[in-house]
This record gives C-alpha cells, sequence and structure tokens, in this order.
C-alpha cells in the first residue's frame, strides 16, 4: 500500500496557528485574520519498476488499480477492496499470479510490461506452445469485466422458451437449427421439432436482415430477459413444410435426461439415454436410468454426451460408477488435479492438500456435501458407447477419461469433442476477472493431456485417439431414435465391430466449415453484424470448466 506522508501538513498547520495567535503588535484586542492552509493534492502513488526474472509476490500488487472501484459489491455485500494504483501495479499482479499458478507457468516469456496495455499484457502472459496436431496448447486464456461475469454466473434461473440451438452461423446468411426442447417447456408445448430451422423472428429476415434494428429485434425475441415474453417464430421443418407460432417465455427447467430407451437388437438389450449437463438434479435420473436398464437385463449401454458442456465432477464420477460397476472401480482413481511442478501436494489457489476424486459408489447429499448409504446400481460394462461432438466437454471427457484409465473400452461415436482437461480459479482484480489454466485432471493411468479433444477413428495411434466412427449429427430424426445417425452408428458398431459405410469420409470436412463458420461470427466479421449467442459464454465460463466441490464426508 502506498500512503500520503501527512505529516509535515500538520507540522506547518501548526507553526502557522501559533505565529497567528501571538500577533504582531503585542495588543490582545485585536483577532488576527485566519490563514486558511489547504491539505496538499493526492500523491500520485509511484510505479513500480519490472526487473527481467524477479517475481514479487502477488500480494505485493493485488487491489492496486488504475481506477478504483468504490461503495459495496452488490454481489458480495463487500466492499470493494481496490486502491489507487497504477497500470503497472496491475500487470505487475497478473506477472506474478501467472508465475504463481500457470500450469505452464516456465513457457511464458517475461516481456516488459510497459510496451503493453493492461489487457494486452494479461493476452501474451501464456504459452505459445502447440499440440501433437499443431494447435495452440492454451485455447482457454481470457478475461471479463467482473460484474458481467457475476451477473452471467450468479443470477440464477433464467428465463427463455426451452430451444437449444445448433448456431451453425450468426452471421448472414445465419442458420440457427433446434437441437432438442426441453420437455413440458414453450417450445415443447409449441411442437417445435428437432432440426427445425429458424426464418423469422417478429417478422423480421432472421437469415439475411443485417441492419442494427433489425438484430435488435432478433435479439430481443431470441434471448429474453424475463418471463412473460411472446414472440413470432417461423421455421423450416426437415420435412419441406414450414411452421409459424408464438411461444411465450418462461422460467425453464432443465430436465438433464432425456430420451431413455431399450433397444432390442442382434446382441441383445441396448440402452441409451441422452445426458446433457452434470448438474446436482441429475442425479436421481441417472440412478432411476440405470435402474430400469438392471431390471430390464440390458447387455450394451450407448450414452449420448453431444451436447453435455459439462458440470460437477463428483456427480461425472458417480456415472462412471455406474457404468463400470464396483469391481472395475476398487481402489482406483477417478480424477486427480495436476497443478505446475512447485506445487505437487498443494492446491496453490486454495492452500489445500490435494486430494484425488474417487469413483463415488453412493448417492451424494449434494446440499450437505455427504456421502450417503444408497449405494447407485451399476450395469459393470466392459465396453461402453459415448456420441460427441465439439460441444461435449469437461466433466463429460472426464467420464471417458476415467473409464479408460481402468481399461473400459469407450467406443466414440460423432466427432471430437472440445478438448478441455484443464480448469481454471477464475480470480478478480481491479474490476475484471482474470481466467488462466491453473491445473489438468489425469485419470488411474496419470493420463490427461488431451487438448485436441478425444477423436474418433478406425486406427488409433495416439492414446487421445479412440476407437469409433466419425460421424456427423442427424437433425432428420429424433434424439433416441434408432434410425438418428449418431445412435444408428453406435448399434451398427456394437453388433459388428466397425463403422457403417454411411459414416465415413466428410465429418471432418464439416466440422471445420462449421467451426470456421461460428469463429468468423464470433471474432473478424465486419461486414455482417451478428447475433449474440448468451449461452455460449454460460458455456464457457461454466461449464466447460471443471466444477469441484468441497471434498464429500461419510455421513455419520
Amino acid at each position: 500500500m502506498k500512503v500520503v506522508d501527512v505529516k509535515s501538513w500538520f507540522s506547518l498547520a501548526c507553526i502557522v496557528t501559533a505565529l497567528s495567535a501571538c500577533g504582531g503588535s503585542g495588543s490582545s484586542s485585536t483577532t488576527p485574520d485566519p490563514i486558511s492552509v489547504a491539505p496538499p493534492a493526492a500523491e500520485t502513488p509511484s510505479e513500480p519498476v519490472w526487473q527481467a526474472g524477479v517475481y514479487e509476490p502477488e500480494s505485493e500488487f493485488i487491489n492496486q488499480c488504475v481506477a478504483p472501484r468504490s461503495g459495496i459489491d452488490p454481489f458480495s455485500g463487500n466492499a470493494y477492496p481496490d486502491e489507487q494504483g497504477t497500470a503497472m501495479d496491475e500487470k505487475l499482479w497478473m506477472r506474478s499470479w501467472t508465475n504463481d499458478t500457470y500450469l505452464w507457468y516456465d513457457e511464458v516469456e517475461d516481456n516488459d510490461p510497459a510496451n503493453f496495455t493492461i489487457a494486452g499484457y494479461f493476452d501474451q502472459l501464456k504459452t505459445t506452445e502447440l499440440t501433437p496436431t499443431g494447435t495452440l496448447k492454451d485455447n482457454f486464456h481470457f478475461s471479463r469485466a467482473t460484474d458481467e461475469y457475476n451477473t452471467l454466473t450468479q443470477t440464477g434461473v433464467s428465463s427463455g422458451y426451452g430451444f437449444e440451438w445448433e448456431f451453425v452461423s450468426l452471421v448472414t446468411p445465419r442458420e440457427l437449427i433446434v437441437q432438442y426442447t426441453e420437455p413440458n417447456s414453450p417450445a415443447a408445448q409449441a411442437g417445435i421439432p428437432r432440426g427445425a430451422s429458424l426464418k423469422t423472428v417478429d417478422g423480421v429476415d432472421f437469415v439475411n436482415a443485417n441492419t442494427q434494428e433489425a438484430v435488435d429485434v432478433i435479439n430481443a425475441g431470441l434471448f429474453p430477459s424475463e418471463s412473460g415474453k411472446t414472440t413470432n417464430f417461423t421455421f423450416d421443418l426437415v420435412d419441406g413444410s414450414e411452421l409459424t407460432v408464438s411461444v411465450t417465455s418462461a422460467n425453464i427447467e432443465v430436465s438433464p435426461v432425456q430420451n431413455v430407451r431399450i433397444l432390442d437388437t442382434d446382441i441383445g438389450k441396448v440402452g441409451y439415454f441422452q445426458f446433457n449437463t452434470f448438474i446436482r438434479t441429475a442425479q436421481d435420473s441417472l440412478i432411476s436410468t440405470f435402474e430400469q436398464f438392471i431390471d430390464n437385463n440390458v447387455t450394451e449401454l450407448v450414452i449420448d454426451l453431444r451436447y453435455n458442456g459439462g458440470g460437477l465432477l463428483a456427480l461425472a464420477s458417480q456415472l462412471s460408477y455406474m457404468v463400470a460397476g464396483p469391481n472395475q472401480t476398487n481402489n482406483a482413481i477417478f480424477e486427480t488435479l495436476q497443478f505446475n511442478d512447485k506445487y505437487p501436494t498443494t492446491n496453490p489457489v486454495t492452500g489445500g492438500t490435494i486430494r484425488p476424486t474417487p469413483f463415488y459408489s453412493n448417492e451424494i447429499d449434494y446440499n450437505e456435501g455427504v456421502l450417503t448409504n444408497r449405494l447407485l446400481p451399476s450395469l459393470s460394462v466392459s465396453t461402453v458407447y459415448v456420441i460427441t461432438t465439439g460441444s461435449t466437454c469437461s466433466a463429460s471427457e472426464a467420464v471417458i477419461n476415467s473409464l479408460r484409465g481402468i481399461d473400459v473400452e469407450v467406443v466414440q461415436i460423432g466427432s471430437p469433442t472440445c478438448g478441455k482437461p484443464y480448469g481454471f480459479y477464475p480470480t478478480d482484480n481491479c474490476g475484471t476477472t482474470y481466467f488462466t489454466i491453473q491445473f489438468q485432471g489425469v485419470n488411474n493411468k496419470g493420463f490427461g493431456d488431451f487438448a485436441d479433444g478425444f477423436i474418433p477413428t478406425s486406427t488409433p495411434n495416439f492414446a487421445f485417439e479412440l476407437p469409433g466412427c466419425s460421424v456427423a449429427d442427424d437433425f432428420t430424426n429424433p434424439l433416441g431414435d434408432a434410425n438418428e445417425g449418431m445412435l444408428a452408428a453406435a448399434l451398427a458398431y456394437a453388433q459388428t465391430g466397425s463403422c457403417p459405410a454411411s459414416a465415413a469420409g466428410t465429418e471432418g470436412t464439416a466440422v471445420a466449415e462449421q467451426s470456421q463458420q461460428v469463429q468468423s461470427s464470433f471474432g473478424t466479421a465486419k461486414t455482417s453484424l451478428a447475433i449474440k449467442a448468451p449461452h455460449r459464454e454460460r458455456d464457457a465460463l461454466i461449464l466447460h470448466n471443471k466444477i469441484n466441490e468441497p471434498i464429500l464426508r461419510e455421513k455419520q
């Protein structure tokens, strides 16, 4: 902290006051005019000096801000900790914080902070190393204004219609396709099917409109801020017909487990379910699903994770146990967090001892943070088929990785996962929340290097390549239908041990083209106005990060 020295000012004030009281003539009948002494102007904080290779503790610079916040933080109820500082204070804080906690701190160049803005300096505080396929090792390095981040993550239930969208292109010619609708939501009640392609929003041409006024109408219609907003939509359906509906927004309850199916095949009964997110409320649905599979003598299992961005690691551990059962998980580790080599046994952020996450075999009381006495059901399969896309992230990938760590064969159907074996602790300083990779999850065999995602292939050569089939998402059939392209490929592989002919060839190109479209929508497109996609920020900040609950304890 920098303190203004006021001692000399008080001394000067005392001397002036004494001289005034004595007077000039010795007459006590004359009262001299008071002499006004203004306090000095606030001292400009001195700027710390960067010295290459020397890292002071981050505590020397934290909360020393160019523009300190004042008042009460509405999210925490506490006063903001900011004090007056300089841009160099902010830069040296992030430099020391990175050197202490960043997973690859020794791959960060120690460039002179004076050559960068505050935001620009943070942007380059990361590794420039590449993955085996030539992509950047660190694709998850970013920051957000703290008030925006808090609003996004702490505001609770959101209003909407119950659509989940496939964002093919956010700029003209725009394309949004309905992935699925939440059961009993306004969208489901309006009969809007999977594969419906959006054409108009309140009369505005969704595909081609390119004025700010039109885009504002589209955004307001697609993403209502409160319940009770009625919007008119027009869709093209997969059968070539058109559907026009009015839908009123409401508070949407997420159903994480959907489309549970038991399919009769030549190799026996196959259990299938769509699993969308690892949230606490999913536990009961997962338990009832596996109990149903056991009661019906299911021998093969397909888990549809194509839209599952992640969430709670404890729940991912429970799901993995229900797949593998007690014998295969006995005394095995579900996942262990690894920090940088300065902290082999201690979490550098919390200060706690690093403890591996086991395969949880019991139901969890998530409100109390305790393991109950109720044993989870389990199928104990030796092979599991997982359906994936680039939206399959984090805790979903942890399930895949953990099962492979105990030699359960995981057959992958679809496209590569997002590649997020990493996590971070969002950290605020001076009104900006910074996200820098601080840990990596590894399985029972110590493997966790899948920054390129898990990739299905007929001839796996690398540890991040899995046996399976490259298949495009099929919007022409309902999820859970045996004719839907990805599920059909999984069933074919289960029966023949190989991919169907229709699964080969085009998926890599399609995924690459779609990725380029979406990236341009968020980044470099200048001639076309992009609509917003709020759930993508939510996924990046919450779901794609691994969410760690406190260490669970046995119920007494």
